[in-house]
């Protein structure tokens, strides 16, 4: 939006979840999302208003993790289409004013990479095995997991291999943790960075960013029975898929990881265009955060702090405030967020239904008002909410390692048209895509919403038109209160307030710029945004 900052200092990023945005492969009918299908529908994204959208994993993958699991980093997973089709769809967004953003997978392989099965084949002590985490077992036979820590799926983090051995693996069985104490690693990562670059992608989204390194020792993890809760979590919260905790983490948030983000830096710069990278650090304070975005590190990482806060005015004040206070000694903007593919959808976690729905979108209203850049998760501009998928269609590892619903309900199929699945996803009419849709989304597809003055998708294509408006050159400074249960939130001479109570509440003085809902008889109504000047 400003002359003075690179193009994602303030950007508005689009979330694709590949296998569920829109299915456009010659041969449909397989209801799994591609990079055809992206493309084809990438004029939604113009048309929607964002600078940008960032693209979740699409390489080639035995799909155990849905695509976070990667088994080649340079090349494009068939169930997606090939390098030609990458080539078009990053062509097609520059066309259109959109930059591209690449998941990148750092932390761990498939155990169908090409190193993962040498190191199997070649043994305990080889170089192989030296690119991963592999250890002997505790106990007289070794038959015990080499320490107590447990993957994030539910169960130990240790897997044994017939020779005896076994290997760290903090997510499923199926993604082996690299050891990145061995500088192969972070020599292939960099011709990883360097091969998207040299296509022309805009920048990378950096999974488990605060993972890669662990204590070299690799000693247990110290578990107190109780632990605290680091602040913008409450207990009745839905949790998300990587819990923090002010706890002992011998797996995460290890100094040595930043000498990996300098190194990413300087290839970065490298490149014209102001590429950049952006961290999902699960970090467990704002403070450690703010420690990836420093200026010789990442550009950005997601607030998690901003996504996990409950709907009250007292507690999106405190996170606000810290959360620009932190990035500030990093010479940083923040970065928001209120959705992702990991987590329940904004508008259930703040209570469901027509109350969920009017929260989501006053919280979105209060983001896209403050400084530095904002993320949207596909699906959110349609209102969409979790889905309670049937136990039969659960497709996430960590449902079959724990027996807990998982990511599904988020990660629906996207309607796009027409009045039954797929809603014009993709396939043949009357087929389910990969993830089964409710029978009741008819008017909640695009086509239908684009109709609709009043709907969500009409909501947020007026709030990123009037941002990109009204925030023009304006400064980063901004304060954030509660007035009982109304966050103000103040930046130049823009006043923003959200009604987090349950009756109405007088506004300010001033021109109404946008609302998240009707303003009946000139006042708040609970559940309410406004932005005024």
């Amino acid at each position: 939006m400003t002359s003075t900052h690179p193009w994602w200092y303030d950007a508005v990023v689009y979330q694709v979840y590949v296998r569920s945005f829109a299915d456009g492969m010659p041969v449909p009918g397989d209801g799994i999302g591609d990079l055809p299908g992206i493309t084809a529908r990438l004029p939604h994204l113009r048309d929607l208003g964002v600078d940008a959208l960032w693209i979740t994993p699409f390489y080639r993958s035995p799909q155990k993790d849905h695509g976070y699991d990667v088994a080649d980093y340079e090349d494009v997973d068939p169930l997606f289409g090939d390098l030609a089709d990458f080539d078009t769809l990053l062509a097609t967004a520059h066309e259109l004013g959109l930059r591209v953003i690449v998941d990148l997978v750092p932390n761990h392989t498939s155990d169908q990479h090409v190193w993962f099965q040498a190191a199997l084949a070649a043994g305990p002590g080889s170089p192989e095995r030296a690119r991963y985490l592999f250890r002997e077992g505790k106990g007289a036979d070794g038959s015990e997991p080499p320490n107590n820590w447990s993957s994030i799926f539910g169960g130990p983090a240790w897997t044994r291999v017939p020779d005896g051995q076994w290997y760290l693996h903090l997510f499923d069985s199926s993604q082996p943790d690299l050891d990145w104490r061995n500088p192969e690693v972070g020599d292939m990562f960099e011709g990883v960075l360097r091969f998207w670059l040299d296509r022309g992608v805009d920048g990378f989204r950096v999974d488990v960013a605060h993972g890669l390194y662990k204590e070299a020792s690799l000693r247990d993890q110290v578990l107190p029975k109780e632990t605290k809760k680091a602040k913008g979590r409450k207990k009745s919260q839905p949790e998300s898929m990587v819990e923090r905790t002010l706890r002992d983490e011998p797996m995460w948030e290890q100094p040595e990881v930043h000498d990996v983000y300098r190194r990413w830096r300087k290839v970065l710069e490298e490149y014209p265009g102001d590429r950049m990278a952006v961290a999902e650090a699960w970090t467990q304070t704002a403070e450690s955060m703010a420690e990836f975005i420093r200026p010789d590190e990442l550009h950005q990482a997601f607030n998690f702090g901003w996504l996990g806060t409950p709907w009250s005015a007292a507690d999106f004040a405190e996170v606000i405030t810290s959360s620009i206070a932190a990035v500030a000694t990093a010479e940083a903007a923040p970065t928001w967020v209120l959705s992702n593919h990991d987590v329940v959808r904004h508008p259930t976690r703040y209570g469901g239904g027509p109350a969920g729905i009017a929260r989501g979108r006053a919280a979105t209203l209060a983001m896209l008002a403050l400084p530095g850049s904002a993320y949207l998760y596909q699906g959110e501009e349609l209102g969409l909410e979790q889905v309670d998928v049937p136990p039969e269609a659960r497709q996430d590892p960590s449902w079959f390692r724990t027996g807990q619903p998982g990511r599904d309900g988020c990660r629906v199929p996207l309607p796009w048209s027409g009045s039954a699945p797929p809603y014009g996803f993709g396939g043949a009419d009357g087929t389910q895509p990969w993830i089964p849709q409710p029978d009741d989304w008819a008017g909640l597809t695009v086509e239908a919403q684009q109709a609709d003055p009043d709907s969500t998708l009409a909501f947020y294509r007026r709030a990123l038109a009037v941002r990109r408006a009204v925030f023009k050159g304006v400064p980063d400074a901004t304060t954030a209160v509660a007035e009982d249960e109304v966050l103000v939130i103040r930046r130049g001479d823009v006043t923003v307030v959200v009604n987090t109570g349950d009756r109405p509440a007088g506004l300010p003085d001033g021109e109404v710029l946008i609302s998240s809902g009707p303003l009946p008889g000139g006042v708040l109504p609970p559940d309410t945004a406004a932005w005024l000047r």
